[in-house]
């Protein structure tokens, strides 16, 4: 396959976090639809942007980002997701109960029921029933909140599994 156009935008959060570099086959390999590197990104600046109204808190989506990169496992991405949750000021305390896995212990029912549904979308989608969906409305989740919630667990099972795909490429030495 031959590339001949070559992306000169700004590199998005995959290519930034795993160092894909402009001139590589690699990048041109995976920006010659640009629109689909685009679109990612683009989903990115979305569910992360601090100004999503009526919707889960921007606390809350980090947190979602953070146990769903951790649980997946990808070190990459849980680094970057724990770095962003620093930045609007995790508190320590949590983020322990969160990496040692109690998140029953957690003391906020709201987000326990957020973590929950984030684990069993995680690793047993089929489980993401009824009975789920109406423990996040016990928890005063909103339909709207809920349907963000489900889409922004979606995005990230998405990003996780394309940041494994590039990772292996690139172990693999696609990137020349």
């Amino acid at each position: 396959m031959t590339l001949t156009a070559e992306h000169t935008a700004a590199p998005d959060l995959l290519d930034r976090l795993l160092n894909i570099q402009p001139g590589t086959h690699l990048h041109a390999v995976r920006h010659a639809r640009d629109k689909v590197a685009s679109a990612t990104q683009g989903s990115q600046d979305l569910f992360f942007d601090p100004a999503l109204a009526n919707n889960l808190s921007l606390n809350e989506r980090l947190w979602v980002a953070y146990y769903a990169a951790r649980l997946t496992p990808n070190p990459t991405l849980t680094a970057h997701y724990l770095e962003q949750l620093q930045t609007v000021g995790v508190d320590k305390i949590l983020l322990a109960t969160v990496d040692s896995g109690f998140i029953d212990k957690l003391g906020d029912s709201r987000l326990t029921a957020i973590l929950h549904f984030t684990r069993t979308l995680i690793e047993s989608p089929v489980h993401g029933d009824q009975t789920a969906l109406v423990a996040l409305q016990h928890e005063g989740l909103s339909t709207a909140e809920i349907v963000v919630l489900a889409q922004l667990i979606a995005f990230l099972s998405y990003q996780v599994r394309l940041a494994a795909g590039l990772g292996a490429l690139l172990s693999a030495g696609a990137a020349q």
